[in-house]
């Protein structure tokens, strides 16, 4: 039986401008991969990523000048002349290596305030632009400022051309800083003058090449070791009254002692007669004291191109710091949401499945009412007849009435389903209008109370309407979402969805149903009372997720939503990666349109506003937010393999995959399904979720940005009835 409605002009509704889905923007993600490589890798260079492994060997002396082993901590080495400093008797200079840190620089700050004493910070150019502030108040005070590379490597293990680099780069920061260049360099690992080895010399002749004076030190403290205050000034007394350099450290760890013993050191040597200088002052005064006409100056003013290139480092490294702590921030969000999902899951979604097949469970006395079931269909040729099929021979007692609305196909969908000539089925045919518009006429012509929705291209089994129609015994429901199985799973992407389906559909819509906050009745199988569909306003085109739309529109209201999981329905996922976009990218940007049309329920009193502030709570954080930012696990385990520990990356990695297999072996086994496929799972982490990230980020776009979407027809081949069988 055929009917053809009359062709009317198309509602307002359907003449709104609507855009295609678009291809997925590859070229975006790339561009925005790149972006986030480059904030990464600016990042691990900061943090000393890419500084090889220090190497603590003897080596000989015989390239040494004598002259330098027996000489004193400052040497310089410009136009291959060697030359050797000493501070003068009762003169010492405090130098500090590694910061600034934004904990104890200050407090040694505050200590050498109160002391009116100048001291030589010899800065970490990444920790210069991390904390420039600490810097510019270092050289306002009148603290002098050397380098000590960027990164703080083993110089001797890099090449030239890195060397170079460090140096210039530490230079940089601090022109961008404090507004100032130096002449005065240490290297990271040095000590004494005896102990410049072979390995060691040619830095310092290289970097006399650049104009440097290398700086060495006569006491060390070892604050490093932490040895005590007592012990840290012992070890920075110069024997005798001899000048000394003095290496203290105000950064890399608990520098407690470090200000302790400065408070003690500075006034006891005071008392013993010693000034304080910094070291250029100390070396100019050795000079001097030599009769020799000569200054050194070991800070000057920066030029302008310097100090705005300057700029543009401490940027970007404060960018990728920056950065960096939002991702560990959003990796501690992403665990908790995936924690708190599982737990609930668990809890909820076991119970679930528990109580609903304990012996004693019924929805009521049976449902015997006669079914209307709708099948909207737009050039579903290849897959409508077996789908007609599967309805018409359903065994409900109380019989069951097909009614397939053909949107105005141009593939002879219409003329299939009508040549079937099953009883119990009418074709009604319309022109194009939408997918809600073809229910609405559904549902207008529907002649029972009980209404079940079928996607054309989906299969039920005999018993699925009967199953799906029992919940209606509790006068409280008002809409049934069915079980949906993916039919054609021969294929990896089919495989992913599988999995996908059972764990991310049938296994939420338990926990949902627990909650009373369900917002998706699936298109492909559903059921509804023709009074609560009334009462909802019908299927409406306002967004793309008509399912959702109503479904929440129907909790909203106050009827129950409930899910059965007897009811089976098999459906033909997408058999294509761009397939496969279009449909995702088209229940993605549906269903934050449906939150955003029921927004303002959130305030409401009663059961709108408690099932408006579930629903739309969960959907916020595991429909959008978890998807959003689940690609941070993949950028720090990425990040990790390169940069950091390479085992506790790898053992974190495992564990987040271990806790989605046990997941999905829950949800396989409440849904009865066989765990042989749950093998694909971990591929699934290299492609499948990069395209649901895409999908996200592009709906989220599209949202922001207002467009709209048309009704998409995936290309479909058709499910085999058998297969229903051979899958179960």
């Amino acid at each position: 039986m055929a009917d053809r409605l009359s062709a009317v002009a198309p509602s307002a509704a359907v003449r709104r401008v609507r855009r295609v889905v678009p291809s997925p923007s590859w070229a975006v993600l790339g561009v925005l991969l790149v972006v986030l490589a480059g904030v990464l890798f600016v990042a691990a260079y900061a943090n000393a990523a890419f500084v090889p492994d220090t190497e603590h060997t003897d080596h000989d002396q015989t390239q040494v000048p004598a002259a330098v082993v027996d000489g004193g901590p400052i040497i310089g080495a410009a136009d291959g002349k060697v030359r050797s400093y000493r501070l003068p008797a009762r003169t010492i200079a405090l130098t500090f290596d590694d910061g600034p840190d934004p904990t104890w620089t200050p407090e040694i700050l505050q200590v050498l305030a109160k002391y009116d004493v100048k001291a030589t910070f010899f800065v970490m150019g990444s920790q210069v632009a991390r904390h420039p502030a600490l810097v510019r108040q270092m050289s306002d005070e009148g603290h002098e400022l050397g380098v000590h590379t960027f990164t703080h490597p083993d110089l001797a293990n890099l090449p030239s051309w890195r060397r170079r680099l460090e140096y210039a780069q530490t230079q940089l920061a601090m022109a961008s800083a404090a507004g100032v260049e130096t002449s005065l360099i240490r290297f990271p690992y040095s000590s004494f003058a005896n102990a410049i080895d072979d390995r060691d010399w040619p830095l310092v002749t290289e970097a006399g090449q650049l104009g440097y004076l290398t700086v060495l030190n006569d006491t060390d403290s070892l604050d490093w070791e932490r040895p005590g205050a007592d012990k840290a000034i012992a070890n920075a007394i110069p024997p005798g009254y001899s000048g000394a350099i003095t290496l203290w450290h105000d950064a890399g760890g608990d520098r407690s002692q470090t200000v302790a013993a400065l408070d003690r050191y500075i006034p006891l040597m005071k008392e013993r007669g010693y000034r304080f200088t910094t070291v250029s002052e100390g070396m100019n005064l050795a000079l001097a004291a030599a009769g020799i006409d000569q200054r050194v100056v070991g800070n000057s003013a920066a030029s302008q191109a310097d100090r705005w290139r300057g700029r543009f480092l401490v940027w970007a490294v404060q960018g990728a710091d920056g950065m960096l702590g939002l991702f560990g921030f959003l990796f501690v969000v992403v665990g908790v949401l995936t924690i708190g999902r599982t737990v609930m899951l668990f809890v909820l979604a076991v119970r679930h499945a528990r109580r609903r097949r304990s012996p004693d469970w019924a929805w009521g006395s049976p449902v015997t009412d006669p079914v209307s079931v709708i099948v909207p269909a737009y050039n579903e040729k290849e897959g409508i007849a077996a789908a007609v099929r599967s309805l018409a021979g359903g065994d409900h007692p109380g019989g069951i009435e097909v009614i397939v609305v053909d949107d105005g196909s141009t593939d002879g969908t219409a003329d299939i389903a009508d040549g079937l000539g099953l009883p119990n089925v009418r074709v009604v045919r319309k022109p194009n209008g939408g997918k809600a518009s073809a229910l609405n006429t559904g549902v207008a012509l529907a002649r029972h109370e009980l209404i079940v929705m079928v996607d054309g291209d989906t299969i039920l089994e005999r018993d699925a309407v009967r199953r799906l129609v029992q919940p209606f015994a509790d006068p409280q429901v008002g809409a049934v979402a069915g079980n949906v199985k993916v039919g054609n799973r021969k294929s990896l992407i089919a495989k992913w969805q599988h999995i996908e389906y059972v764990i991310g559909f049938n296994l939420d819509r338990r926990l949902y149903e627990t909650l009373r906050c369900m917002s998706t009745v699936p298109g492909a199988i559903g059921a509804f009372r023709r009074q609560a569909l009334r009462y909802a306003g019908g299927m409406s085109d306002d967004t793309l997720a008509e399912d959702t739309d109503i479904t929440m529109a129907m909790g909203r209201a106050g009827w129950k939503v409930v899910y059965e999981e007897d009811a089976r329905a098999w459906t033909e996922a997408p058999a294509t990666m761009g397939q496969l976009w279009k449909q995702r990218y088209r229940w993605s940007y549906g269903t934050m349109q449906a939150m955003w049309k029921h927004r303002r329920s959130l305030f409401d009193r009663g059961a709108s506003g408690r099932y408006t502030r579930r629903c739309l709570l969960f959907l916020s954080l595991f429909g959008v937010l978890l998807p959003l930012v689940a690609p941070v696990i993949d950028l720090l385990a990425l990040y990790g393999l390169f940069f950091l520990d390479r085992t506790e990356t790898v053992v974190a990695w495992l564990i987040m995959l271990v806790v989605q297999t046990v997941t999905a072996a829950v949800a396989f086994r409440l849904d009865r399904e066989k765990l042989g496929v749950l093998w694909v799972l971990p591929l699934q982490q290299f492609v499948y979720r990069q395209l649901m990230y895409l999908v996200m980020v592009q709906s989220v776009v599209t949202a922001l940005t207002g467009g709209r979407l048309g009704w998409q027809k995936l290309r479909r081949t058709g499910l085999e009835p058998t297969l229903t069988n051979a899958n179960r």
